[in-house]
């Protein structure tokens, strides 16, 4: 299977996209979890409950009962990019 350009520069965006992430997480510039609310703002409550009823994402607890939810940043952002480059893959025709 030979990638037209367009998609092989869309795919290259993507991954230099989550790598930027990445090293912004790891370098400490960005927080690595978002609250619930966070990512229902920047990615949509119907996506981040649709993803946390499927497994696609995992919540984690701070502490007790009370404790808020967080989500992992890097496990959000692989999937949206995962999603996107299976819509680019979508539209190439099989060999």
């Amino acid at each position: 299977m030979e990638l037209p350009d367009f998609q092989f520069e869309e795919i290259l965006a993507l991954a230099a996209e989550l790598g930027a992430v990445n090293a912004l997480v790891q370098s400490g510039q960005i927080k690595p979890y978002l609250k619930k609310s966070d990512a229902y703002k920047r990615y949509g409550r119907k996506n981040i409950e649709h993803w946390l009823e499927s497994g696609q994402i995992t919540p984690r607890k701070d502490g007790d009962a009370s404790a808020a939810w967080r989500l992992s940043r890097i496990e959000i952002e692989t999937l949206v990019k995962t999603l996107k480059l299976e819509a680019i893959l979508a539209g190439m025709p099989a060999d």
